[in-house]
C-alpha cells in the first residue's frame, strides 16, 4: 500500500465512522473498486485509533466528567447524579456491539465483506434511517433517556457488524425511533462509541503493526484522526438545521453503484 491510498483509506475512515453511512463498508469497498490492494480488517482496526483521537480531542471535557462519574459509582456502587446516570447508559449501551464483535469476528473478516452484502445493506440501512428520522419526534434529549433507550441503542449496535449497516447510522436510527432529538442521538451515539473503538483497537490493532510502524500506517492514523474530528463538528452543526434525509439519499447511491458492479463483474 502506498502513502497516498493509506491516506485516503484514513480520510475515508475519519468521515464514515462517524456520519451514517458506514466505514466498514467504504473501506472494504473503496479497494475494490479502485483495484488497490485490500489492506484487512487489521489495517481498518489501526485506522480506528485515528478516530479514537478524533472522538477524545471532541469530546475531552465530557470524557473527563465521565470518567469522575464512573470513579463516583464504583466507591459508593449506586447512581445518583445525571452524569453517572450517562455513564452507566453508555457502560450497558457498549456490551451488545461488544459481544457481537467478539463471537463474529470471522464472519466480519470474511462472509460480511463481499461487496454485494455491502452495496445491499447500504441501500435497506438507508431506507430505515430516511424512515425513522421523517416519523419519529424530536423532543428528547439525553437527560431523559432511560434504561430502555440505552439497551435498544446497544443492541442496535450490534447489527454494524455487517458493512453497509454502519455503527453509528444504525445507533442513531435506534436512538430516533426511542424519540430522542437529532442532536441527541449522535452524541450518545458519538459517546458510547469510545469503549467499542477502544476494545478493537486494543484486541485487533496489533496484527497491523506486526510487520513494523510504517509510513503508510502513520500517515493512515493522522488522516482518519483529522477527518474524524471535522465529521463530528460538521454532523452536529447540520443535524441542528437538517435531516439525515441527505445521507440516506447518498447511501441509495453508493449501494446502487457498488450492487451494478458486482454483478457486472459476476
Amino acid at each position: 500500500m502506498t502513502v497516498f491510498q493509506a491516506i485516503v483509506l484514513g480520510v475515508i475512515q475519519g468521515l464514515s465512522e462517524f456520519l451514517p453511512i458506514s466505514s466498514s463498508a467504504h473501506l472494504a469497498l473503496t479497494p475494490w473498486l479502485f483495484g488497490w490492494p485490500q489492506p484487512g480488517l487489521s489495517f481498518d482496526v489501526a485506522l480506528h485509533l485515528g478516530t479514537l483521537i478524533a472522538l477524545v480531542w471532541f469530546f475531552w471535557q465530557e470524557w473527563m466528567t465521565l470518567a469522575r462519574a464512573g470513579l463516583s459509582i464504583l466507591r459508593k456502587w449506586r447512581i445518583e447524579t445525571e452524569s453517572e446516570r450517562r455513564f452507566a447508559f453508555v457502560a450497558v449501551a457498549t456490551l451488545p456491539g461488544g459481544a457481537a464483535g467478539y463471537f463474529l469476528q470471522d464472519y466480519a473478516k470474511t462472509v460480511f465483506r463481499t461487496p454485494l452484502l455491502n452495496g445491499i445493506m447500504l441501500i435497506v440501512m438507508g431506507a430505515i434511517l430516511w424512515a425513522i428520522d421523517r416519523a419519529a419526534r424530536q423532543d428528547r434529549g439525553i437527560p431523559q433517556m432511560g434504561w430502555r433507550d440505552a439497551v435498544t441503542i446497544g443492541l442496535a449496535q450490534m447489527f454494524a457488524i455487517i458493512p453497509g449497516v454502519s455503527r453509528s447510522g444504525s445507533t442513531i436510527t435506534a436512538g430516533r425511533a426511542m424519540g430522542l432529538s437529532r442532536e441527541a442521538a449522535a452524541v450518545f451515539s458519538f459517546l458510547m462509541s469510545l469503549p467499542i473503538i477502544t476494545a478493537a483497537v486494543v484486541f485487533e490493532g496489533r496484527h497491523a503493526i506486526e510487520g513494523g510502524v510504517t509510513a503508510p500506517l502513520v500517515a493512515g492514523v493522522i488522516a482518519a484522526a483529522v477527518s474524524g474530528w471535522l465529521a463530528i463538528s460538521v454532523l452536529l452543526k447540520f443535524i441542528a438545521r437538517n435531516s439525515y434525509g441527505v445521507f440516506a439519499v447518498y447511501r441509495f447511491i453508493v449501494g446502487a453503484i457498488v450492487i451494478a458492479v458486482a454483478l457486472y463483474r459476476g
